[in-house]
C-alpha cells in the first residue's frame, strides 16, 4: 500500500457525504486559530457550509448559520440530491486549495479527501486533476503527480497555469537527482553494501560513526542510506533533506584532493533543485526581449490615444471591434478573449498578474506583468515568459504600480489592486495620453468574458471593486453605456 493509499484509508475519501462531514468537522477544529493560512481556510470552509446548506434536499432543509450546519454535519445530514453541482464543486475546490496552501498534515489529508471526492463525482474535472497533481507533488509523490498533470493537460487546450513547464521541470530534476546518486555511488564504492538495509537505520549508523569522528565509516553508510531512500521511492522532501545534510557534512571535510569531486556533486544537486523550482529555461534571454523602465514606458505611450478593454460580458456582445482597433494603443488584461467583431483584433499592451499564464504566448508589443512580491514575480517571469511573444517587457519599476509608485499602502487602499486598476492608475499617473478610454468596464456586473480555460476562475473577493469603481467615476469626463472617458 502506497503512502497516499495509507492516507486515503485513514481519511475515507471519495464519498460526497463523508467529504462534506470531514469539511464541517475540520471547520470546528480551526476555531480560534491564529495561523493566517488556517484563518483563510476557515473562511472558505464557512462559505462551503453555506453552499452546502443551500443545496440540500427539501426533505432535509438546512438550518441557518454555520454552527447549526456544523452540528448537523457531525450527526449526519442529507447530501444534495443531484450530487455535486457547480457551486458546490467550486466551493470544495476553494477549500482544497487553501488546505494545500496550509501544508500541514491535517490539511493535506482534508485536501486529499476533497480531491478523491471531486474526481469520483467528476472524473474529467480539469480543476480536480490539477488539484490532485499539486497535492501529490506536495506529498512528495512525483511519479503520481506527473501522471495527474498529464491527465489535466489531456483535458484542456489552454495551459494558463504553466503545467507543461512544471512537468518538464520535475522530469529534468528527477534525471539530475538520479545522476547525482549515481555519482555519489561511484565516489563512495563501499556505499552499495549499505544500500539494502532500512534507510533510517543505516543513516543512524552513519551519524553514530560521525559522532566518534570516523568519517571513513560514516560516509559509505550515509551515501548507502541515500541510495536506499531512492530505491524505496521515499517522498522527495525526505530525499532532498538528507541529500542536503550529507553535502553539508561533506563540505566541512572537503580538502584539495576531494574538492573537484565534491564540486561536481554540488553542481548536480543545484541543478535538480533549480529544475524543481522553475523548470528548464531553454532561452534565458527570452527571445532578446527589451526591458523597459517606468520612464521608457512613459515615452512609449506619450501622445497616443489609449483604450483599455474589460474582460466583461458587455464587451463580448458590443460590436465595437472596429472602434477599438482605431485607437493608437489597445490594452488588454490577463485572460482576455478575442472576438474581432466585438473586441477588436489588436493587442498592443498585455497587462497581466504574474500568478496566471493566460495569453503569455500571444504576440504583443509590450507586456507588463504585475505582482506584489518581488521573488514570486521573478519566478513567474522565468517560468511563463514565451520567447518572441513580446518586444518590450516592464522591469521591476513597473511591477506593482499602485503600491510601489503610488505608495498606496493597505491603510489607504485595503484591497489588493486588480490588474486593471494597476494599469489604469499607471496611465492616469503618467498623464501623457490625450485619450484614455475604458471600454466595457462594468466591474463584472455582466459577468466575465475570458478564454475558455479561465471562465471557471472565481471573481475573487480580495479586490476592492467598489472602491475601484468609485475612483474611476470620480475622474470620468464622459460616461456612456460602453465607454468611460478619463481624458
Amino acid at each position: 500500500m502506497t503512502r497516499v493509499q495509507n492516507r486515503r484509508a485513514r481519511t475515507r475519501g471519495g464519498e460526497l457525504d463523508e467529504c462534506l462531514r470531514a469539511c464541517a468537522v475540520h471547520s470546528g477544529k480551526l476555531v480560534g486559530s491564529l495561523d493566517r493560512r488556517r484563518v483563510e481556510l476557515a473562511e472558505q470552509l464557512r462559505k462551503l457550509l453555506v453552499v452546502w446548506g443551500t443545496t440540500t434536499t427539501a426533505a432535509a432543509p438546512a438550518p441557518a448559520g454555520a454552527t447549526a450546519l456544523l452540528k448537523r454535519a457531525v450527526k449526519g445530514a442529507a447530501t444534495p440530491a443531484s450530487g455535486i453541482g457547480n457551486d458546490l464543486l467550486d466551493a470544495l475546490l476553494a477549500v482544497a486549495n487553501k488546505a494545500l496552501e496550509c501544508g500541514y498534515d491535517d490539511e493535506l489529508n482534508l485536501a486529499l479527501v476533497i480531491s478523491d471526492t471531486v474526481l469520483a463525482e467528476r472524473k474529467n474535472s480539469r480543476a480536480g486533476w490539477r488539484l490532485r497533481a499539486r497535492l501529490l507533488e506536495a506529498l512528495g509523490e512525483e511519479a503520481e503527480a506527473l501522471d495527474a498533470y498529464e491527465r489535466y493537460l489531456g483535458l484542456t487546450d489552454e495551459d494558463g497555469f504553466g503545467v507543461r513547464a512544471r512537468i518538464a521541470g520535475l522530469r529534468a530534476a528527477r534525471d539530475k537527482e538520479r545522476d547525482l546518486l549515481g555519482l555519489l555511488g561511484r565516489q563512495t564504492p563501499r556505499a552499495e553494501g549499505f544500500a539494502r538495509g532500512p534507510a533510517t537505520d543505516v543513516w543512524a549508523e552513519g551519524l553514530a560513526a560521525l559522532a566518534v569522528g570516523d568519517w571513513t565509516e560514516a560516509e559509505p553508510r550515509l551515501v548507502g542510506a541515500l541510495l536506499a531512500l531512492a530505491a524505496e521511492d521515499a517522498p522527495v522532501g525526505d530525499r532532498l533533506e538528507l541529500l542536503s545534510q550529507y553535502l553539508d557534512l561533506r563540505s566541512d571535510r572537503a580538502d584539495g584532493a576531494d574538492l573537484p569531486a565534491f564540486t561536481e556533486a554540488v553542481a548536480l544537486y543545484a541543478e535538480q533543485r533549480r529544475h524543481r523550482m522553475r523548470g528548464p529555461v531553454p532561452d534565458p534571454t527570452v527571445g532578446g526581449v527589451q526591458w523597459i523602465t517606468l520612464g521608457e514606458f512613459r515615452n512609449q505611450i506619450a501622445g497616443k490615444s489609449i483604450c483599455l478593454i474589460a474582460n466583461s460580458g458587455r464587451v463580448g456582445s458590443s460590436s465595437m471591434g472596429a472602434e477599438i482597433d482605431a485607437y493608437d494603443l489597445v490594452v488588454r488584461f490577463n485572460s482576455y478573449r478575442i472576438e474581432p467583431k466585438h473586441t477588436g483584433s489588436r493587442t498592443d499592451i498585455h497587462a497581466t498578474i504574474h500568478k496566471h499564464g493566460f495569453n503569455w504566448d500571444k504576440q504583443v508589443t509590450t507586456r507588463l506583468v504585475f505582482g506584489g512580491i518581488s521573488g514570486d514575480w521573478k519566478y513567474s517571469l522565468r517560468n511563463r515568459l514565451v520567447p518572441g511573444a513580446q518586444t518590450y517587457l516592464g522591469d521591476e519599476s513597473l511591477r506593482w504600480p499602485v503600491r510601489n509608485i503610488g505608495r498606496l499602502g493597505t491603510d489607504a487602499w485595503s484591497g489588493i489592486p486588480t490588474t486593471g486598476f494597476n494599469m489604469l492608475w499607471l496611465l492616469d499617473f503618467l498623464d501623457v495620453s490625450p485619450t484614455l478610454d475604458l471600454i466595457g468596464f462594468d466591474f463584472y456586473e455582466t459577468g466575465a468574458y475570458r478564454v475558455q480555460e479561465a471562465m471557471k476562475l472565481a471573481i475573487t473577493s480580495v479586490h476592492e471593486y467598489t472602491s475601484e469603481k468609485a475612483w474611476v467615476m470620480q475622474r470620468a469626463q464622459d460616461v456612456t453605456d460602453m465607454r468611460i472617458s478619463l481624458r
